[in-house]
Parts: structure tokens; sequence; C-alpha cells
């Protein structure tokens, strides 16, 4: 799944080719991607503009003049640049016509999901979303939130009204780069534990974010360009090599559910 620093990856590429380009017509050709009445949606957008693009979290937000129009990439979505003549491929769910060009959605699993909402929704929209966590700050808040949780501290990460941004692959570096045991308990959680996990979360979603995101599937920003952060992980899809901190060499476990990778040494695991 595309994490923060993925999607913000995508908004970088959209923001420089699509911003204030009419939108001439839209195909879709898989409904149940469009959390909206089809008609509506279509009518809505159809001769309008895209004049700036946010994200929040994972989310990406199409800002038009009277709307936003909210994308969730899911597991294997991506949008791509096409000319308006180049035949339409199994996998592209959503078709965005332009004067010169097309916008695809492409979704393998067709997961992903799109809902326009009306500007003065969009707080109400995200009230259950934590701040990103390449942008906050310490708050006792966040920490309260984390000491209340029986769970571990690698499936707290992972849960977005705690901080946004952070899946799999960014949850094993974090706690790799802070020291801490991936097995730790919510409750056990200190604020000089919860100032590590902030503090090296800005440094590596936005380290990753300079190399484009971590590629290690499917992932590409457009087409055939990936991001080159695999290159630079220290823990994740490591297991049975060496560690490059202390040498030892790295595990892989699951944590509810979740693959996850760690230094016994360097993280405190007994």
């Amino acid at each position: 799944m595309p994490e923060l620093p993925e999607v913000e990856t995508v908004r970088n590429y959209l923001k420089e080719n699509i911003l204030n380009k009419k939108i001439i017509n839209i195909d879709i050709l898989y409904p149940k991607m469009i959390e909206n009445d089809i008609n509506e949606f279509k009518k809505k957008l159809i001769n309008n503009f895209f004049i700036d693009i946010q994200r929040k979290g994972k989310y990406l937000i199409f800002a038009l003049d009277k709307y936003y129009l909210i994308s969730h990439l899911r597991m294997e979505g991506k949008f791509n640049i096409k000319p308006i003549n180049e035949e339409i491929s199994k996998h592209e769910h959503v078709i965005f016509y332009f004067e010169n060009f097309t916008l695809r959605y492409n979704d393998t699993r067709k997961f992903g999901r799109m809902k326009l909402i009306n500007k003065n929704d969009l707080d109400d929209y995200f009230k259950n979303i934590g701040p990103d966590a390449n942008n906050v700050e310490y708050d006792d808040e966040i920490l309260h939130k984390i000491n209340k949780s029986n769970k571990c501290i690698k499936t707290i990460l992972l849960d977005q009204s705690i901080l946004s941004g952070i899946g799999n692959i960014y949850a094993d570096e974090i706690l790799f780069k802070a020291r801490i045991n991936p097995f730790m308990k919510g409750k056990d959680i200190s604020k000089n534990d919860l100032e590590n996990i902030i503090r090296y979360s800005k440094e590596i979603l936005d380290d990753s974010i300079k190399h484009k995101g971590t590629t290690i599937k499917s992932y590409t920003f457009s087409l055939n360009h990936a991001g080159s952060y695999q290159d630079y992980l220290l823990v994740h899809k490591n297991d049975g090599k060496h560690c490059k901190v202390c040498n030892e060499i790295i595990l892989k476990t699951k944590i509810d559910g979740r693959s996850t990778y760690y230094c016994k040494k360097c993280q405190g695991v007994k």
C-alpha cells in the first residue's frame, strides 16, 4: 500500500501536470470505485478544473472551486497520464479527459475509492484521521492515546487515528531508528519513546519523499517511474541480513497479522 511518502510523490507529480486544465469528460468503468451518484459526480467535475492538490496521511485531496475530490489509492492504485488516443487497459477504471491528455486511475485490485465532497465538509471527513506523521510535534494527547492501548506499538503506528501516513514499511524503519521494541505495549511507551518516534518519523518519511518513495512490489508515481528508498531500508524486507548497526541478523515475525522486521539487539527484544 502506498504510504505517506509515496502519496506525497504522486501529489507532486500530478501538481506539475494537471492543475488549471479543464476536465472535458470522464469515463467511469468501475462504478463501485466512486462513492457518489455517478451522474452527479460527472456533472460536478466536467468543465471544472483542479486548482490544487493536497494530501492528508495516505489520502489525495484534489481541490476544485466548490468541491474536494478525495482519493485513497489503497493497495495498488496509481494515477497515470497518457495520450487521449491510447487504448484503455484492463485495470484503468476512471479516466479523466483533458484537452491534450488523459489522467487514468489504474488499480489491479479495485480497492481504491474516490469521493466528491463539499469544501466545507473537509474537516468532518477527516475527523478520525490523526496529524501527518512527518508534520507533528510532541503532544501529551498523542501519548495519552497510545498509553490507553494494550496493543503493540507496531500496531499502534499503523492506526491512522493516532498518526497518519505510516504503513508497514515505515513503522518498521521508525521503530528501528528509535531503538524501540516493536512488541512493546502502548501502555509502556514513555514520553521519550514518543519523542523519538516523532523525530524519526519526520526524518525517515521526509528522506523517502526525497527518493520518490519506496518501490518493493508495484508502486510507481508515474508510468515506469519507481521510487528508490528501498535501497536505504535498514530492516524492512532485510530478514536474514546483518544489521548495519550491530551486525546481528535481522529477524522477521508477525504482529497482529502484519509482517514485522526488527533487530533483536538494537531494539531490545528478549
